[in-house]
């Protein structure tokens, strides 16, 4: 125990929770020392030299004196490389059963070794055990050096390993899932195990909810993703290279993957950010289409305290003339904090609530804990453990832990018969009138009063019934909490799509649902931070997430919580919540300036709504995120790559929020092409640097010209906000539109701008009449 967690123990000892919790740590330290493999003597191994090449369909294997190397192209031009006869299956990140190979690439000999070329890059693996991923021109990507094991003797000793790699000098990285300290990633170390920060966070923390082992590398060679796919506790190391280093050579970039466990397996999918994307999400599901509900505003606490509580808040945002989407209920309409339960004093009634909130346009939305009370006679737990639902150590005893509730066990979500009960107790939620869910503390956490607070890492689960232990499982709990719950109510309410987001998860949680920022700290810092957490998730394929609006904890200060909302009204998910000690977030509690403004960027988002539902749509088919990083559509430009203060809206959209304090003007660097200023109309030319107004009721926002926008119009109705191209140009947009909450088939209409005898001409590709009211905006030059 560390210094640290001494101090903490000593001072929880003398409360009840405290005592739970240390008794909780010491159980979990008593465990792990018990049943945890003993890990004997180690001995280092790398590949060794060539020993031959055996050619099969998408590529080959390649023996070594001590491994084998197996590289093949799937189709679409995903590239597996697995070590160890590792296999792309099974696997918690891919969808379905993985993709098809494409015949068209085979191994075959190289001056240097051997070599494997498909349509979008070529593979090259020296007699060493080095791969080289170049682009079909030659230009290399990314070098991955030979590995390195550990292997350890004992029973159940997985082997270590590590993976070094080299990027061209001039590459960026961003990714690793949520991380404080992006969009672009600094040089450091990054661990790879998803963890509570406890409280809130800030920039300086790591890790926090959300841990992928996905790299997004952009350079002026092209861009590429790579995915490590194993989900045990590890790090990666990331290194900025030096152009012109010493004697005049570039010193690359690159990272070293070091794991502490399963198969040295990843992927690399190279081409544009669009294509990388699309790649990505191909492999590992497209992302979830939320409901059109869920794109507009929602307000949380913890705290509303009574259904009387809610009904007032409701009310007040109608009084004030503020669109409200959804309501969400914190833990405290829980029953002792019992899950799947309500408190029959303080909500005695939730369908009726449910039903009143409805017919207001506003649903609500369910926390749901993993978490669950041992508490024999409590329906959850009964049926719990007449499923064997919950997660056993190595003595086949349920594993204790200590959360809201008090003493509680956890459900095994790696066994599909535990999703499969998991999921049939969304039914509760739903006869209560709940129509989306919130999926909390599902790193998962444990309280302790020191060490990890987690589940012991010798804790027994199924793994698909491969067996195996919590160092395996941990990562990817929360991804299978959502997978359990999705599939339930896929069950439960198949007419419907289901609405879930999730505060932790792996690589592919986006076939589920989405996230958010978890508990971001009050202040201009958990501004910036919430920015780079939303752009970082995009780029590993989680394009739905958005943060607390205020921050988590603290009140915020009139003009922050102001610029907050101004930032959260173009993100995905636009949510304000606070913590029970955190103070309101109402934004009538912040005076009748704020207020106005407030209702300002509410009707813009309002107005946006069909263009956010089309964006919703365009993820959904392409993996391409909905906020998206300058450099998206000019990778090449290196300023554009360190810029993480603004972002892309779609093509069409470009957004500057204000994320100092005091700041009335911004700075906004723009990508190539000509922009129009959103409030007044002018136009700009990247790329290149402006100065934009920015007070107080609003941020800059810029329009591509050429761009058509899906927006509200008076009536309700959708209408085409049309921003004219430059003179000789052409420019275009689509519309998405159909089933707004169940599983119809959207309808797609895309159109097209251009100059016809001095005037702007709007048509449909399709030829058939546009069908829409539209009005042209932006001067022509």
């Amino acid at each position: 125990m560390n210094a640290r967690d001494l101090l903490r123990s000593v001072r929880m000892a003398g409360s009840a929770s405290g005592r739970r919790q240390t008794r909780a740590a010491w159980r979990r330290r008593r465990a792990d020392a018990r049943d945890l493999p003993r890990r004997g003597p180690e001995r280092a191994r790398v590949p060794g030299p060539a020993q031959g090449a055996e050619p099969a369909p998408g590529g080959g294997t390649v023996r070594f004196a001590r491994s084998e190397l197996r590289v093949w192209v799937a189709m679409g031009g995903a590239v597996f490389c697995g070590w160890d006869g590792a296999a792309p299956l099974p696997s918690y990140a891919l969808a379905g059963g993985g993709p098809e190979v494409d015949a068209r690439a085979v191994l075959e000999p190289d001056k240097d070794g051997w070599r494997v070329v498909s349509e979008r890059v070529t593979v090259l693996v020296s007699r060493h055990g080095a791969v080289e991923f170049r682009t079909p021109g030659g230009l290399l990507l990314r070098r991955e050096l030979p590995p390195r094991w550990w292997d350890a003797a004992g029973e159940g000793a997985a082997p270590r390993w590590v993976q070094g790699s080299q990027t061209p000098a001039d590459a960026r990285v961003f990714g690793l899932g949520g991380r404080a300290a992006g969009p672009r990633l600094p040089e450091g170390t990054y661990r790879l195990w998803n963890t509570d920060p406890g409280g809130s966070f800030g920039p300086d923390d790591d890790p926090l909810y959300i841990t992928m082992p996905v790299q997004f590398v952009v350079a002026d060679a092209g861009c590429h993703l790579v995915f490590h796919d194993t989900s045990w506790d590890g790090q990666v190391t990331l290194r900025d290279g030096v152009e012109g280093a010493g004697s005049g050579h570039d010193r690359p970039g690159g990272s070293e993957v070091r794991m502490e466990g399963g198969p040295l397996r990843y992927w690399v999918v190279t081409g544009t950010p669009a294509r990388v994307l699309g790649g990505w999400t191909a492999l590992t599901g497209r992302p979830a289409l939320p409901p059109r509900w869920a794109l507009g505003h929602h307000h949380s606490r913890w705290g509303f305290g009574t259904q009387d509580e809610v009904r007032r808040v409701a009310a007040a945002y109608r009084e004030h003339g503020l669109p409200l989407s959804a309501l969400h209920l914190d833990i405290d309409h829980y029953d002792g904090h019992r899950v799947f339960t309500a408190d029959p004093e303080r909500f005695p009634d939730l369908p009726a609530l449910a039903g009143e909130l409805a017919g207001q346009g506003v649903r609500l939305v369910s926390i749901v804990d993993p978490a669950v009370k041992a508490e024999p006679g409590l329906e959850t737990y009964d049926s719990g453990r007449a499923a064997d639902a919950f997660v056993r150590d190595a003595r086949g005893r349920e594993v204790r832990g200590v959360v809201w509730p008090g003493e509680t066990v956890f459900p095994d979500f790696t066994d599909p018969a535990a999703r499969a009960w998991w999921g049939g107790l969304y039914r509760e939620r739903l006869a209560k009138g709940f129509a989306g869910f919130w999926h909390d503390m599902n790193e998962p956490v444990s309280f302790a009063a020191f060490g990890d607070p987690t589940l012991p890492r010798s804790a027994r689960h199924g793994l698909e019934g491969r067996g195996g232990d919590h160092r395996e499982a941990h990562n990817v709990y929360g991804l299978t909490m959502a997978q359990a719950g999705y599939e339930g109510l896929r069950r439960l309410r198949p007419q419907q799509r289901p609405f879930l987001f999730s505060r932790s998860g792996w690589a592919g949680m986006q076939r589920y649902g989405g996230t958010w920022s978890g508990d971001v700290a009050t202040g201009w810092e958990g501004l910036r931070v919430s920015l780079a957490l939303v752009l970082g998730l995009g780029l590993c394929g989680v394009p739905y997430s958005g943060p607390d609006v205020g921050g988590f904890t603290g009140m915020p200060e009139p003009e922050l919580y102001l610029r907050w909302f101004q930032l959260g009204s173009y993100l995905p998910l636009f949510r304000t919540h606070s913590a029970k000690d955190g103070g309101r977030r109402e934004p009538w509690q912040f005076g009748p300036e704020v207020l106005g403004h407030a209702r300002a960027a509410l009707a813009e988002r309002t107005r946006l709504l069909p263009y956010l539902e089309t964006l919703s749509h365009i993820a959904r088919g392409t993996g391409a995120p909905y906020v998206r990083p300058l450099w998206w559509n000019s990778p090449a430009d290196r300023a554009l790559r360190e810029c993480g203060d603004a972002f892309l809206l779609g093509d069409a959209l470009l957004v500057a929020p204000v994320l100092e304090r005091g700041a009335v003007t911004r700075t906004v660097r723009l990508p190539r092409g000509q922009w129009y200023d959103t409030a007044t109309g002018e136009a700009h030319r990247g790329p290149g640097q402006v100065l934009l107004d920015a007070p107080l009721g609003r941020v800059p926002v810029l329009a591509r010209a050429g761009a058509v926008l899906p927006v509200a119009g008076a009536d309700g109705g959708v209408e085409l906000e049309v921003w004219a191209p430059r003179q000789g140009r052409t420019g275009g947009g689509v519309v998405f539109g159909g089933d707004p909450e169940g599983w119809g088939a959207p309808r797609m209409e895309r159109f097209t701008t251009r100059w016809a005898d001095g005037e702007i001409v709007l048509e449909r590709d399709d030829g058939e009449p546009v069908g829409y009211a539209f009005r042209v905006r932006g001067k022509a030059s």
